[in-house]
């Protein structure tokens, strides 16, 4: 049985005090490791070798910030994300913000079951309307582990997370990597309209609107503070899980395209930028093996987060509108879409490309009420961010917002 208080948490030693505070993090972190970044990661490496690193690296350090805001707020006000903006904002405003994060959730959806839907067909052979079918009802039953409490489905989703990470890890150090161009990749440079264009796609898939409610709802009376100095407390240990979760889903970002670039970049590999023509690559590249390792993490990846896309759809849900709706028909809404362009046989990956451009469209709507209400100190009460980290967050909304801006422009106008 969890400890319930501060008390009791302080009362055991170092180490074991802090494991009750891992865990929101891991979970948000799928959302940087979804098929989309997948595909994306792959895509810079293997047009640009080690060039796009520090937009990755950079991209991290700006999901630290972000998700460090989401869980603080969860944490000071006993309430969501989503519950704070129906508290604080005009009716009008609330709904409309609702409207356009059930948009979000169905496009966020959509990327995850489709990768999975393609992992299956990779490893299995099957179709991918039926690997889509399956994918929904694996993340289905992985939900129903929430049901149990929350560390049931957090280890799980750990798990899956872990699996991802290691089978790039082990990819990773199969790779002939020139150390002298690896560093040179974390110089911030560019080189042609190109490189900024994908450079602005893994700067503007950094937030994820989703997994900025959601995680919120996870730290949110997670373990009771009585006091100030407990909720400080807190506070510092919950970034710990920030800084771990975050930390190793960039690790797993730079390791997809330093495997590209190291495998891929200046060789003659035709399909590098589909999900099935990467898995071909590193199976003429490399051997079975590693294309196995890939289609497995992206199995892991597909499951995962679309388990947590639909867990953080309920949660805007009863956050905007005080409802709840059985899990079986939140899942049926949010599976809809995917299933409806497995069906029709749209390519996944210009699929991909299209819920990306939603995930974009959604993310100024999650990122400023954000930074605006954990700026407030009517809301925040002690733990209302410093002036500096306002400044921080509040250029990261209009960096994100801005490139996203730019990404769209692109997308319909050329």
């Amino acid at each position: 049985m969890r400890p319930t208080t501060v008390a009791e948490i302080r009362a055991r030693g170092r180490f074991r005090r802090t494991l009750p505070f891992l865990g929101p993090a891991f979970v948000a972190a799928i959302a940087y490791v979804d098929p989309g970044n997948f595909a994306t990661n792959v895509a810079a490496g293997s047009q640009f070798g080690y060039l796009l690193l520090w937009v990755i690296v950079g991209a991290n350090l700006l999901a630290m910030l972000i998700q460090a805001l989401s869980a603080k707020l969860g944490l000071a006000t006993g309430e969501n994300l989503a519950e704070q903006c129906r508290r604080h904002f005009p009716k009008p405003v609330s709904r409309g913000l609702w409207v356009q994060a059930e948009a979000v959730a169905a496009a966020t959806d959509l990327a995850e079951v489709i990768g999975g839907a393609v992992a299956l067909n990779l490893l299995f052979g099957l179709p991918l309307f039926v690997g889509g079918l399956v994918t929904g009802a694996v993340a289905f039953a992985l939900l129903a582990l929430h049901g149990r409490g929350y560390r049931p489905f957090e280890l799980v989703i750990a798990g899956l997370f872990a699996v991802i990470l290691i089978g790039f890890l082990l990819t990773l150090i199969r790779v002939p990597i020139e150390p002298s161009e690896l560093a040179e990749g974390l110089v911030p440079r560019l080189q042609g309209q190109d490189s900024l264009l994908l450079a602005v796609g893994i700067l503007g898939a950094t937030v994820m609107p989703h997994v900025i409610y959601l995680h919120s709802a996870l730290t949110q009376r997670r373990i009771t503070a009585e006091t100030l100095d407990e909720r400080r407390f807190l506070l510092r240990h919950q970034r710990i899980d920030v800084l771990l979760g975050m930390g190793l889903a960039g690790l797993v970002n730079a390791s997809m395209l330093i495997v590209a670039a190291g495998l891929f970049y200046g060789h003659a590999y035709d399909g590098t930028d589909t999900l099935e023509g990467v898995h071909a690559a590193l199976g003429q590249a490399l051997d079975h093996n590693a294309a196995l390792l890939f289609a497995i993490a992206l199995l892991a990846s597909g499951l995962a987060s679309s388990g947590v896309g639909t867990y953080a759809g309920q949660v805007v849900m009863q956050g905007f509108i005080k409802r709840r709706i059985p899990l079986t028909l939140r899942r049926a809404l949010t599976l809809a879409p995917a299933l409806i362009v497995l069906g029709f046989g749209v390519d996944p990956t210009a699929a991909l490309v299209v819920s990306q451009v939603v995930l974009s469209f959604g993310i100024p709507f999650a990122l400023v009420p954000l930074v605006m209400l954990t700026a407030r100190k009517r809301v925040m009460g002690a733990l209302v961010n410093r002036p500096v980290t306002t400044v921080l967050a509040g250029g990261a909304a209009v960096l994100v917002s801005g490139l996203n801006v730019v990404l769209l422009v692109r997308t319909f106008w050329g």
